[in-house]
């Protein structure tokens, strides 16, 4: 069954119960808490245990799914820490990026060999590690994340495929997601205006807004039977209202919403 939820990182200019309450008003079954250092901490993995039933008690009030986490880098410290609040708060994804730098070889070796280690630690735990493809960094496109596939090798292993990398990674993601469909354990999505190396306005992230055929990825997840999280990842790089974080968040459910719909997927808050 796909899911859908928001990270939390669109509302990082308000605290953790703002987001969650009109996050839930837009009509989304659950959430991806944020706990990217420099960015938005909503989720404070070093004092995770004094916060963890606060969030629970949050997300259990407005009806929302902890869908996810997103962490980013691949910091081992900070992932153990992760791990341990994720199992703790029944959180079954964690997210990350690759990091590294885009055709160095050496980079994409070592991002690969960290991630079979985090894999391998986080199978432990009983979480699924995700990383997706990261315009600039060593896994990129779907060529370097077949990569990653292939070398890694844990069951706690997935890709967190995001549409906007692909496509700004001059790919179209409605079909590569056909490529890796059986890996994809986690799925970011936003839309973009043109093959840029940023995402844009906020404005332009909103799902229906931009160049990147998300009705026929939609089609792609419904077609392949995906199940699991799409959580919507708006990033912006000023600080915005409360009105216009919620306006993105709300017209993205409605566009997935309504694609859901016609592709008669079992969506739970299909209407």
């Amino acid at each position: 069954m796909i899911k859908l939820g928001v990270n939390s990182v669109l509302f990082k200019d308000f605290d953790f119960e703002t987001a969650a309450m009109h996050i839930a008003l837009a009509g989304y079954d659950g959430i991806e808490i944020a706990a990217i250092k420099g960015m938005c901490e909503h989720l404070e993995l070093e004092r995770w245990e004094e916060q963890s039933s606060i969030i629970r008690q949050i997300a259990d009030k407005y009806g929302l799914e902890l869908l996810s986490m997103e962490v980013a880098s691949l910091d081992e410290q900070r992932l153990e820490k992760a791990f341990e609040a994720a199992a703790s708060m029944k959180i079954p994804v964690v997210n990350v990026g690759p990091g590294g730098k885009s055709e160095q070889k050496e980079d994409l070796v070592r991002s690969i060999e960290t991630l079979d280690r985090l894999s391998k630690k986080a199978e432990t735990y009983g979480i699924t590690l995700c990383v997706k493809a990261h315009v600039g960094q060593a896994i990129y496109n779907t060529a370097t994340t077949m990569e990653a596939i292939k070398g890694v090798d844990s069951p706690a292993f997935g890709i967190d495929m995001d549409p906007s990398h692909i496509y700004r990674g001059n790919e179209n993601p409605e079909e590569e997601i056909r490529k890796i469909i059986g890996n994809v354990k986690h799925v970011h999505i936003r839309d973009c205006k043109g093959r840029t190396q940023g995402p844009g306005a906020i404005e332009n992230q909103a799902c229906g807004r931009g160049d990147i055929e998300l009705f026929n990825y939609c089609k792609a997840l419904v077609d392949e039977n995906y199940s699991g999280p799409v959580c919507l990842e708006v990033i912006g790089a000023k600080e915005h209202t409360l009105a216009q974080v919620s306006i993105i968040a709300a017209e993205s459910y409605g566009y997935l919403n309504a694609c859901l719909k016609v592709l008669n997927a079992n969506q739970p808050n299909l209407v």
